[in-house]
């Protein structure tokens, strides 16, 4: 892992809002050349702090047009219990993000749905069929107040 100078952190902080600037525009907004633009970015790639590039689709757009917030407890903690949780949500696409906490829960989930009745479906069909989880705790987003994707490097 590189250590970031003032120059990574202006570079970053203009990939995260526009992942896809060309080169020659991203050099000229940082005031630098573009060749060792191209090489501090191949560098904060390789070192793995440039982890991809996506396309943010809203999800209203796309037809999931519901938002939970799932707090998941289990049944206990032995390693084998939680990689058999973890490996289940890896493959579910519904799932956004899973964060182990601490606190009186185990987990909390972020999932995507086209409605309550697709909720309904995971939920009974997936998330609680499993033996490794003991409860679920859901709460539905009335609205999106805030989102970002960039941090504040």
């Amino acid at each position: 892992m590189s250590t970031l100078d003032d120059m990574d952190r202006k570079i970053l902080a203009i990939l995260q809002q526009q992942a896809d600037i060309p080169i020659a525009q991203l050099a000229e907004r940082v005031g630098m050349s573009q060749s060792p633009c191209w090489r501090r970015v191949k560098k904060l790639r390789d070192d793995g702090v440039i982890t991809g590039q996506v396309a943010l689709v809203d999800p209203k757009s796309a037809g999931l047009s519901l938002t939970v917030l799932a707090t998941v407890s289990l049944n206990d903690h032995h390693d084998e219990t939680v990689a058999a949780f973890e490996r289940a949500l890896e493959t579910w696409p519904e799932v956004m993000e899973c964060h182990a906490v601490s606190g009186d829960r185990d987990y909390h989930l972020r999932i995507v749905a086209a409605d309550m009745e697709g909720y309904e479906r995971f939920l009974s069909g997936r998330l609680l069929k499993l033996k490794q989880v003991a409860s679920v705790n859901s709460r539905f987003s009335l609205r999106r107040v805030k989102y970002a994707t960039a941090l504040p490097v």
